[in-house]
């Protein structure tokens, strides 16, 4: 007897923001739409929201004058609407009040207990939708996982610094940032 192989109903960020306009989730859940499936999102502990705001100063230094969203949603394609937890996006804030921005220079993830969600889901959506540094900020090693030059689904270019390590952002390489001050 041969077995029906089932469909998952993938959704379009359209139908994911009247959803939530319309009040589907419950108004404190954090959830995210990657490639047309709804994540709910791990919950931010203190040290997760200490490395955030670290990263947060880290980049006003490195891209002075530049829009840098925290924790906001990104338009990637039909079916995407991750929300990374720092992006360093083109424009300015008023730029976007009409509809979340669709690429950025840089997107950084902090991670602990979404380390592997961020690795297999964010990362490889992220590539694809030619976003040309991602940053996985990773808070159980106490390192940093820089990925460059996506491809397809992935990056071609990936290294891990630790603490005492420095390194430019590639959209600022005259910008350097102490591995120390992002993971101390």
């Amino acid at each position: 007897m041969a077995v029906a192989e089932m469909e998952q109903h993938r959704w379009t960020r359209e139908e994911y923001e009247r959803m939530a306009e319309a009040g589907f989730f419950h108004p404190d859940a954090r959830v995210e739409l990657i490639e047309g499936i709804v994540y709910d999102m791990a919950p931010q502990g203190s040290f997760h929201t200490t490395v955030v705001h670290a990263l947060l100063e880290a980049l006003r230094q490195a891209f002075p004058g530049s829009y840098i969203r925290v924790q906001s949603p990104l338009a990637l394609g039909e079916d995407s609407e991750p929300e990374p937890d720092v992006a360093v996006v083109p424009g300015s804030l008023w730029d976007y009040q009409d509809g979340h921005p669709s690429t950025a220079l840089l997107v950084a993830e902090v991670s602990r207990q979404s380390l592997l969600h961020d690795r297999r889901k964010k990362l490889p959506a992220y590539a694809r939708h030619g976003i040309p540094e991602c940053w996985i900020l990773n808070l159980r090693n106490k390192t940093l996982e820089v990925s460059r030059d996506p491809s397809g689904e992935r990056y071609r270019t990936q290294f891990l610094l630790k603490a005492g390590d420095t390194f430019s952002p590639l959209a600022r390489p005259e910008a350097v940032i102490a591995v120390a001050d992002l993971l101390p």
